[in-house]
């Protein structure tokens, strides 16, 4: 399977869809949301393109091939809106063998690691995309699509047969790792 994963959204509905036409054009099978969906947050700005309405609608059209987690912007009433489980703070996932222990990263990151045996921590939260090794494990920050820090671009990841990539938000490969 070919995932695609995105996280920290903040209600921009421009930048989803710019993600949502990769997914389409690269043949995805599942959208793995990372949290962080539909509000903006109380530290960030409002984005330009802010319509929770909107991505309600374009993700609830995908619910079916969508697996999320619970961000620290996201709420119950969040909930009650999406057509998919988005609640949970972690999820792991598990293809081909490789364990992928999918959170938003505000509970659980490369400095707080999850206990027992994962292959790679996929998270965001931080803004900040990154991927590393570290002590035997796949550091994975998807950055955002949204709200970029730290000079970076909006970044999203693919992940297919081992193979994370790192995008910009119009699709450029930045890096690649395998675990």
């Amino acid at each position: 399977m070919k995932y695609l994963l995105v996280s920290d959204i903040h209600g921009c509905l421009p930048a989803l869809e710019k993600v949502l036409q990769f997914y389409d054009r690269e043949h995805c099978d599942m959208l793995c949301i990372l949290g962080d969906i539909l509000n903006y947050g109380p530290r960030n700005s409002i984005p330009e393109g802010i319509d929770a309405k909107g991505i309600v609608e374009a993700l609830n059209r995908r619910a079916n091939n969508i697996v999320a987690v619970r961000g620290n912007c996201d709420a119950e009433v969040d909930q009650m809106l999406l057509d998919f489980p988005m609640m949970a703070d972690y999820l792991m996932l598990v293809d081909e063998g490789r364990k992928l222990f999918l959170t938003h990263g505000h509970v659980y990151n490369k400095s707080s690691m999850p206990k027992g045996s994962i292959d790679a921590i996929v998270y965001g939260h931080t803004h900040l995309w990154e991927l590393t090794q570290q002590d035997g494990v796949l550091v994975c920050n998807l950055g955002s699509i949204t709200f970029p820090k730290g000079g970076n671009v909006p970044t999203f990841m693919t992940y297919e047969h081992g193979v994370f990539t790192a995008y910009t938000l119009d699709g450029k490969p930045l890096k690649q790792e395998r675990i």
